[in-house]
């Protein structure tokens, strides 16, 4: 597995990097069978450490996993805890998918944008024709099975996940509603 270990305007020791490697390394191997690389970032937030880890597996799944405390070591353990959480729930449909799926998820390429927030008027007393684009990224559209796509919703903790559905290889959308169910879009169905 490849690691990238990092600190946003903190110094990362070599003593840290082994440690995340060890403990990480064991227990995406315990549940998890293949991963690919795995993002590990500490920052700070006031009087607290922050560890943001995320995982790519061979699947073409992506978990995540968000661990805070006191100390460095402490906020990657609890980090660390919550991946091992998440990664054991979805141990067996992750075998499942896996055995189904002898090829890794097909990713296409997709332009995605950040807007910024309109105002109501500008300087003419008129609203604006459109918002301002702040960002122009690039993003992975996976192509998934729909059960695939729930499971890596919520293996991400993102409220949505784009995806082209294999079956139709129409592009669908699966989120979080606010009654806590998950919504699907499938826009073949739509008519």
């Amino acid at each position: 597995m490849r690691y990238q270990i990092s600190g946003k305007q903190i110094d990362i020791g070599e003593a840290l990097q082994t440690h995340v490697k060890t403990e990480l390394g064991e227990t995406v191997d315990k549940y998890a069978g293949r991963p690919t690389e795995a993002y590990v970032v500490f920052s700070r937030s006031g009087h607290e450490y922050v560890c943001e880890t995320v995982v790519h597996l061979s699947t073409g799944l992506t978990a995540q996993a968000t661990g805070r405390a006191n100390e460095i070591y402490a906020a990657f353990d609890a980090g660390c805890e919550k991946m091992g959480k998440q990664l054991r729930r979805y141990k067996r449909r992750l075998k499942d998918h896996h055995k189904a799926r002898p090829d890794p998820v097909e990713l296409s390429d997709a332009g995605s944008y950040i807007l910024a927030a309109t105002q109501d008027e500008d300087e003419s007393g008129a609203a604006p024709d459109s918002p301002i684009i702040v960002a122009e990224l690039q993003a992975k559209i996976p192509s998934l099975s729909v059960g695939e796509a729930v499971m890596q919703m919520e293996l991400a903790h993102a409220p949505v996940l784009v995806f082209r559905n294999e079956k139709s290889s129409e592009i669908n959308v699966v989120y979080r509603r606010e009654d806590g169910n998950i919504g699907w879009i499938d826009p073949r169905a739509a008519g």
